[in-house]
C-alpha cells in the first residue's frame, strides 16, 4: 500500500474566541482597581481614547454624545445600542491661560505661602514609613555593644526571621555561611532574644514562650516547668494530669496556665502583616419606599471619549497620509470595542446584582439567618447568561446592602435539608454554630458532638464532621482547646 500526501478541503464549524471577546471577558473578572489601571494604560496606548469631562461640558450646554452616557443604575433594554465613536470635546486647547497658571517653579510651588502668611508644609512631610520588624531590630542591634563579628552574626539572625519573629535558619548554617565560630552565634542569638519584642528569635514555640516567662520578674518556675515539659497537656486543657504529674495543686497549675495564657505565641507579628485596605463596594443596595434599588458604583472609573482631533482624520477635515488613516481606523476600532465593553460589564453586574436581590430579599429584610440556598445555575438561568459569565462577574465584587458589606460569592452557598424538608443556607449554619459557641460555658464547652445534637434540636440535620469543617473554616477551636478552668 502506498502513502501519498494530499489536499483535501473540509468544511467544518468551530468556536473561535476574537481578541475582541477575549477583552470582553476579561473585563468582567476585574476588580474595580484593576479596571482603573486597565484604562489609564489603554489611554497610554490608544491616542484615540480620552477621558470626558463632564462637569465641563454641562458647564458649556453641550449635550453629552452617545458614547459618553453613563450606564444608569436602572432597567436596561434587551436590544443593546450601539455605541457611537462621536464624542463632542475642544479642538483647541488655552495655552496662553494654561501658561498664565503655570508659569511658577517647582521650588516655588513647593514652598507656596498661603494667605495668612504661613508656609505651608510639603507633601512630603506627610509621608509615613511602616515600621518593619527587621527595621525596629537593626536599630536595636546598632545601639548595642557588639564587635564586628557579632554585628554580622546578628545580622544574619535578623535577617532570616520571617514575619512571626521566628528564626526559620540553623545555627549551622549561619555558621557555615558567615565562617564565624559556633559560640559566637549562639552568644549573639541569646543577646538578639532580649530585644524588643520579647520572644524573638526564637527557633520553636517552646523557646519563645520560654523567653517570655524568663523576663517576668518574680519567675514562675512552676510555669516554665509545665512549657518545657508539659505543653501537650497544657495545649488541651488537661490541668488535672499536669498537676499530678507535678505534685502540685490544680489551683497552683490554673494560676501558671493563666500566666502563660497572656504571652504573645506570635512576637513579630505586630510589625509585620499587609496595610488593611478599605473595600469600596462595586453596587450599592438601597431599600426605598418598600422596594430594593441598585445603583452602580462609577465613582472614580474614567468616562471614554473618542478624541476630536482624530475623529476630524476620519471624517477628512484635515489632510492626512494614507497610512496614517489606516492607523487611526485600527486604534478607533479598538476604542469603541473598550468603550462597549466596559459598557456591557456594567450592565451585567447589574442585572446579576437584581437578580441576587429578587432571590435573596429575605435576607436583605432579616439578615444572615434568612439566607436561601443559591448557586451560579439559578442566576444564569433568570437572566439568561451562561454560569461561567456569572462566576466572572462575581469574582471579587462587593455589594453595600442594609445588612453590611458582602461578596457577591457570598449569596451563593449550598442547602441544608432540615429535618422538616426545608433548606437552610451553610452561611446561616455557620451563623447558628458562631452563635450556640458564644453563649456557651467556657468550663464546659460543646463538643461537635453536642453540636450537631443542639442543630437538630432546630429541627437541622447536618453530620459531626460538617460542623467541624464548618468550625475549623471560622477559625473555631475544638472544645479541649477552648475550655478555660481558671
Amino acid at each position: 500500500m502506498a502513502l501519498e500526501i494530499k489536499q483535501t478541503a473540509k468544511l467544518v464549524q468551530q468556536l473561535v474566541i476574537t481578541p475582541q471577546l477575549q477583552q470582553a471577558i476579561r473585563l468582567l473578572q476585574l476588580t474595580r482597581l484593576e479596571l482603573v489601571d486597565m484604562i489609564s494604560q489603554e489611554m497610554k496606548e490608544n491616542p484615540l481614547l480620552e477621558e470626558a469631562e463632564e462637569e465641563k461640558e454641562l458647564a458649556e450646554g453641550e449635550a453629552p454624545a452617545a458614547d459618553e452616557e453613563e450606564t444608569e443604575a436602572a432597567p436596561e433594554p434587551e436590544v443593546t445600542p450601539e455605541v457611537k465613536g462621536n464624542g463632542e470635546g475642544g479642538d483647541e486647547f488655552d495655552w496662553e491661560n494654561y501658561l498664565e497658571n503655570s508659569n511658577l517653579t517647582p521650588f516655588e510651588k513647593s514652598s507656596r505661602v498661603s494667605q495668612d502668611g504661613e508656609e505651608r508644609p510639603s507633601f512630603e512631610n506627610f509621608l509615613t514609613k511602616r515600621t518593619t520588624l527587621t527595621d525596629h531590630l537593626q536599630w536595636q542591634l546598632q545601639l548595642s555593644r557588639f564587635t564586628d563579628e557579632e554585628r554580622e552574626a546578628g545580622t544574619w539572625i535578623i535577617g532570616n526571621l520571617d514575619e512571626d519573629g521566628y528564626l526559620r535558619i540553623s545555627l549551622e548554617d549561619i555558621c557555615s555561611e558567615t565562617s564565624l565560630p559556633m559560640e559566637v552565634v549562639e552568644r549573639v542569638l541569646r543577646k538578639v532574644q532580649q530585644f524588643d519584642p520579647v520572644g524573638v528569635a526564637a527557633r520553636d514555640f517552646k523557646e519563645c514562650l520560654l523567653i517570655q516567662l524568663e523576663q517576668i520578674s518574680p519567675r514562675d518556675l512552676l510555669a516554665e516547668k509545665i512549657v518545657s515539659e508539659h505543653l501537650s497537656l497544657l495545649k488541651n486543657r488537661n490541668y488535672p494530669a499536669i498537676a499530678k504529674r507535678l505534685g502540685v495543686s490544680l489551683d497552683r497549675v490554673n494560676r501558671a496556665a493563666s500566666l502563660i495564657s497572656k504571652l504573645d505565641p506570635k512576637p513579630g507579628k505586630a510589625f509585620g502583616g499587609e496595610v488593611i485596605q478599605e473595600i469600596i463596594p462595586d453596587v450599592y443596595i438601597y431599600k426605598v419606599e418598600g422596594d430594593y434599588v441598585i445603583y452602580l458604583n462609577d465613582d472614580g472609573i474614567p468616562r471614554l471619549r473618542i478624541n476630536s482631533f482624530y475623529r476630524n482624520i476620519l471624517n477628512g477635515s484635515r489632510v492626512a497620509l494614507e497610512g496614517d488613516r489606516k492607523y487611526v481606523q485600527d486604534k478607533l476600532r479598538s476604542a469603541l470595542w473598550l468603550i462597549r465593553s466596559i459598557h456591557q460589564r456594567q450592565r451585567t453586574i447589574y442585572k446579576v446584582a437584581k437578580s441576587i436581590v429578587k432571590f435573596q430579599r429575605e435576607f436583605l429584610d432579616k439578615g444572615i439567618q434568612s439566607l436561601k440556598p443559591l448557586v451560579l445555575r439559578d442566576v444564569a438561568e433568570d437572566i439568561q447568561m451562561h454560569e461561567s459569565t456569572i462566576s466572572r462577574v462575581t469574582h471579587n465584587k462587593y455589594a453595600h446592602t442594609p445588612q453590611g458589606i458582602y461578596e457577591l460569592k457570598f449569596f451563593f452557598n449550598a442547602g441544608i435539608t432540615s429535618t422538616q424538608g426545608e433548606t437552610m443556607a451553610s452561611e446561616s449554619v455557620k451563623n447558628l454554630v458562631r452563635e450556640i459557641i458564644a453563649k456557651e460555658d467556657p468550663r464546659k464547652p460543646y463538643s461537635d458532638e453536642k453540636l450537631v445534637q443542639i442543630l437538630q434540636g432546630m429541627n437541622i440535620h447536618i453530620a459531626r464532621r460538617t460542623v467541624s469543617k464548618y468550625r475549623e473554616m471560622m477559625k473555631i477551636l475544638s472544645s479541649n482547646e477552648r475550655r478555660k478552668i481558671f
